[in-house]
Formats: C-alpha cells, structure tokens, sequence
C-alpha cells in the first residue's frame, strides 16, 4: 500500500507542521507495514518535533536504507545523515556512542565505495576518537603508514581482557611490515599460545593452530630465529600427525577465513607497496575489513594475472622465465583464494589445480630457486588442510620441512 506523502513544511514561525506530524504518526501506528523509505520520511519529521525519541530511530532507519541503496552516491548521502542524526544526540543518551559509531561506520565505507577516499580516511578518524581506533588502522595500513597502523592496534591490544586473534593478525602483520620483526613474533605468539591453550580444551579447531604455527614459524624465520621457526613446523606437523590420524575432535562452521587471511598475508612481500596515492590491501586483517576500494582492486586483477599467467605458459622460452611464471602463478593462487573464500565446500574443484600446478612449477625450479618448493608445497598443505584433506596435507608439510631444511 502507497502511504500519503508525509513530509512537512516548516511554518513562519519556524515550527513543523503538524498536518505533517499527525501523518507521520498514523503511518508508523497503522496496520500497514511501511517502507523503508516511508519510515525515514516519517521519522525525519517527527524528530523535529522529538528528538530525543526520534533521532535515534532515523539514524537505524537511514542506516539500513543506505545499505538497501543501489547507487554509491545514495550510500553516502543517506549515511551522511544517520551520521548527523547520531552526532545530534545529546552525549547523555544511553545509545549515542554504539549509534554513532554504527553511523559513522556505515558512512566512511560509503564513502570509500563511491571512491572518496579522503573523505572516508577523516571520518574513520572521527570514529577513531570515539573509541573505535581498529578501522583507522586498516586504513593506515591501506596506505603504507604501517608504524601508525601498528601503534593503532596495539593500543587495541593493550586495552582488552583478552585479544583477539582478529587483533593479533593485522597487528604482527602491521610490525612485520614497519620492518620490526621481533615486535610481530611476539605479537603473534599471543594468537598461537591461546590457540594451544583452546586446542588443549577442545575449544578450537586443530586446523586454526596448525596455520597460525605455520605463520609463525615464517615471522621467526623473518626475526632470524631458525631454531625456533623450525622447532614450530615440528608443532605444526605434529599436529597434521593428529588430524590425519583422527580428523577434528569436534565439528566447526566454516572457518575459511582464518586460512584465507594468513595465506592471502604471505603474498604481501610480492605485490606493491602501498602509498597514499596508491593504497593495497590491509594483509593481515580479515578480507570484510578491507576498504570497498581495495578489496575491489585486489579481485579485480585476478583476469590480468590470469592473462600474464597464460602468456608466460604459452611463450615457449624455455625454463629460463619460470621464476616469473612462477611468481605470477603464485600471485594468481592468492588472490583467486581470496575471492572464493565464501563458496566453503565448493573452494576445492577451482583452487586445487592452482596449488598442483604451484607445486609442479616449483619443483622445475628447484635446482635454481630452491625456496619455491618447501613454499609451495606448504601452501598446498595448508590448502589440504582448508579442505580436510589432512592425509595429503601430511604428506606435502612433510616433505616441506626437508626440503626447507
């Protein structure tokens, strides 16, 4: 049912009308559902009059009217209000701070979307002092301002109970990439000492503790502590050991994305440097976190890494330009990974020839690059692993730790 236009005219006196009001009021009380758009005009009216009582529910209704939106440039503007809205609100009201940040949330990645990304990094900023400091890092990490990012997110750290693995990522990734190596070991190995301590409980998937182990055995290797990145690959095997033997003690939802977001972390050091002029991805946090704008680039350069791929396939050149092949091929793997991540069971049919053929394309250029074979067969061990292929993960981790020794 098609309600009656409901927006009000201000009188002379600067007060609403209240035709306008009483309009509003019969159609959030009457027995027909209103639309989502509907409703907003009928909060905006009764806000002037309530704002106490209404602005808070325009900020939701503006919110989700915003998301339903086709056009990023509708996004932004109906975000830009719910963001108004919330800041209207008196700072004694008890839903001013979580609105807020959902409003403001919702507008900065608007704004990224449409492409405004100053305007976005100003309000991430804003959201920041409100005490949501984690988005200003991915920003900062967008832009190569990694030191920035990794202060940000220690400060995260330092202020929870107990942090948490959606934390330490990002975090080690940010130290890793500032170049200070110890400070991500030591990051990190807050993920992998409670995954050990769950996994003891039963309360976490052997899986997760087996690709953290894995990670931190390649920031103890970056920190020049082998002793200790190979005394991790023993853990991480011989928990593989286990899983092949008896498969997961208990049964888990998807949890793709902790191997999505650990792989898609290890091919940072192969793609550009980020700039402000020239943002990437924030490797390390997980994918739904990334600014619209560059999770959209990284995707969108999976069919020209494709193109590359296929050519050097196809140039007929001999073994001598297999490093790069291999490279690109490896790039390709990443970001393929990355943009299947939500298809859960069905990953395996597209990505598995990826992996073989990584690992066959290593295995050419062992004599040369004897680095690409243990890498390429880990990333297929933790694959198999994604996929609760645990036997053949086994065996391609094992003959990874020789290889890389």
């Amino acid at each position: 049912m098609n309600h009656p236009e409901i927006r009000g005219k201000m009188t002379d006196a600067g007060k609403i009308d209240e035709d306008a009001v009483l309009r509003a009021r019969v159609l959030l009380l009457g027995s027909d559902r209103p639309t989502r758009r509907e409703e907003v005009e009928a909060y905006r009216v009764l806000a002037r009059v309530s704002p106490l009582a209404y602005l808070p529910k325009l900020a939701g209704a503006l919110i989700l009217l915003g998301y339903e939106a086709r056009a990023e440039e509708t996004k932004v503007a109906l975000h830009a209000e719910a963001a108004d809205a919330a800041r209207r609100l008196p700072a004694g009201v008890p839903a001013r701070a979580e609105l807020t940040q959902r409003a403001l949330g919702a507008y900065e990645r608007s704004l990224f979307g449409a492409g405004r990304r100053s305007e976005g990094r100003a309000v991430c900023e804003e959201l920041a002092e409100t005490g949501r400091g984690g988005r200003l890092s991915e920003v900062r990490a967008e832009e190569g301002r990694h030191r920035e990012a990794a202060a940000l997110l220690g400060a995260v750290a330092a202020e929870a109970a107990e942090v948490s693995d959606w934390t330490v990522y990002p975090w080690a990734a940010e130290l890793s990439a500032a170049g200070l190596h110890e400070e991500a070991v030591d990051a990190f190995a807050l993920a992998v000492t409670k995954g050990r301590r769950k996994a003891a409980e039963d309360d976490t998937p052997l899986a997760g503790l087996v690709w953290e182990l894995v990670h931190h055995a390649g920031l103890l290797d970056a920190a020049g502590r082998p002793g200790e990145a190979g005394a991790a690959r023993r853990e991480a095997l011989e928990l593989l050991v286990r899983l092949a033997a008896d498969g997961e003690p208990k049964s888990w939802s998807n949890i793709l994305h902790w191997w999505v977001t650990l792989f898609t972390l290890s091919g940072r050091a192969a793609e550009p440097a980020a700039s402000p002029a020239a943002p990437m991805p924030p490797f390390g946090a997980a994918g739904h976190e990334w600014s619209p704008d560059t999770r959209e680039a990284y995707v969108a350069g999976i069919p020209a890494l494709e193109a590359e791929a296929a050519a050097l396939a196809g140039a007929g050149d001999g073994d001598h330009r297999l490093p790069e092949r291999y490279a690109v091929h490896r790039r390709l793997t990443l970001r393929r990974s990355f943009a299947t991540e939500w298809h859960g069971h069905r990953i395996e049919e597209p990505l598995r020839p990826l992996f073989d053929e990584g690992v066959a394309l290593a295995r050419r250029l062992a004599g040369t690059r004897p680095a690409a074979l243990p890498q390429a067969l880990t990333d297929r061990a933790m694959f198999l692993v994604a996929v609760g292929r645990f036997g053949e993960a086994l065996d391609d981790y094992r003959e990874a730790i020789v290889t890389h020794a």
